[in-house]
């Protein structure tokens, strides 16, 4: 897929307030790493994560959204009213429906003939939301589009401490380490026609590749949990729950490969780019993830720009948080080709090219 009239006019990140160190998650679910064995400190070393950040309870994702999405909106000098889409693309939701897009478009004061939606796929999703606006943009329906996310990933945490305290086995270890590298925050990128402010990033490119016999390596959803009745309901036989399951091993090796494909994909996509790719933003998984993703491209790491040490994975929020950090930091330059390289749950592969 390539475009020509397509900019990326800003990206914006609202930080959740609350550090937890892994050092005290693990503090956390010490009775179950003893009778397992395990050395305290083997969370940060396994993934790299110093720290993440966390809501504080009862935080409306369509809030924090509407104030990443507000940022975004500051950095470029678009007006909201501009706006001719609006979708939410996080993993978190606050209902089932209306969709979330409703609350922050309502929180930015939107109406009218804004076109407002959800689109979710995993940690894939805000890049989705950009293509989806883009080819918008590209046919000429509008000038201007924001996609945000706001993932939270307190309520899952606490839910897999209560599960390995309850139940210290080396299963359910393996199945809830890649839990604890979750991060909590929200993200928004305003996309435009490039007809507000000249010299802004432009996308030239995007490809996709998918592996879907590989949905189950994670999975985060409800489960039934047979022992427990709902209370107060009579003849109920199940208590469902919310759950996260992830193959770390699997989802690490199976991601790297499809990411090598979808990498051999972008530079033929872009021939012009072939051993020249200036900079690289990817999901932030963690230390293992990163040196492996690099590895397998043949970038070095003075070429990458990570934040998953002190923000740790923040699903779909984490690629636009990390290239709004990295381009207020100076890393992304004017004249950069830049590779943002997304994988997400399914398994699913996007990459974008843009030229900064």
């Amino acid at each position: 897929m390539r475009y020509q009239r397509v900019s990326l006019d800003a990206f914006a990140s609202e930080l959740a307030p609350v550090v937890v160190a892994s050092d005290e998650l693990e503090a956390r679910v010490a009775p179950a790493l003893e009778r397992l064995r395990i050395p305290a400190g083997q969370l940060q070393a396994l993934t790299g994560i110093r720290e993440r950040r966390w809501w504080e309870e009862g935080q409306p994702l369509a809030e924090a959204a509407a104030r990443a999405a507000k940022k975004a909106l500051n950095k470029a000098g678009v007006p909201v009213q501009d706006l001719g889409a609006l979708i939410y693309a996080g993993v978190c939701r606050e209902r089932f429906e209306p969709a979330t897009a409703c609350r922050v478009a309502h929180f930015l004061g939107l109406s009218g003939k804004t076109v407002i939606r959800d689109i979710s796929n995993a940690c894939l999703g805000a890049l989705n939301g950009v293509l989806d606006i883009a080819a918008s943009i590209e046919l000429g329906h509008i000038r201007a589009g924001m996609v945000v996310s706001c993932e939270s990933a307190r309520e899952i945490n606490e839910r897999a401490i209560a599960t390995l305290l309850a139940n210290p086995t080396p299963a359910n270890y393996r199945e809830t380490l890649a839990t604890f590298t979750g991060g909590s925050g929200a993200a928004a990128i305003l996309v435009t026609d490039g007809s507000y402010i000249p010299g802004k990033p432009k996308l030239e490119a995007a490809v996709a590749r998918a592996w879907p016999e590989k949905h189950g390596l994670c999975w985060w959803g409800l489960a039934d949990d047979l022992d427990r009745p709902i209370p107060h309901l009579a003849g109920s036989a199940t208590h469902v729950r919310q759950t996260m399951v992830t193959d770390s091993v699997a989802v690490l090796r199976d991601g790297v490969e499809l990411g090598r494909q979808t990498w051999a994909d972008l530079q033929a996509e872009l021939p012009d780019w072939q051993g020249a790719v200036d900079r690289v933003v990817g999901h932030q998984v963690g230390a293992p993830h990163r040196e492996a993703m690099l590895r397998a491209f043949r970038l070095g790491p003075d070429q990458d720009f990570s934040i998953f040490e002190h923000l740790g994975n923040m699903g779909s929020a984490a690629l636009p948080s990390a290239v709004g950090l990295a381009q207020d930091r100076g890393f992304l330059q004017p004249g950069r080709k830049v590779a943002l390289l997304g994988i997400g749950s399914g398994l699913n592969c996007l990459m974008l090219g843009a030229r900064w």
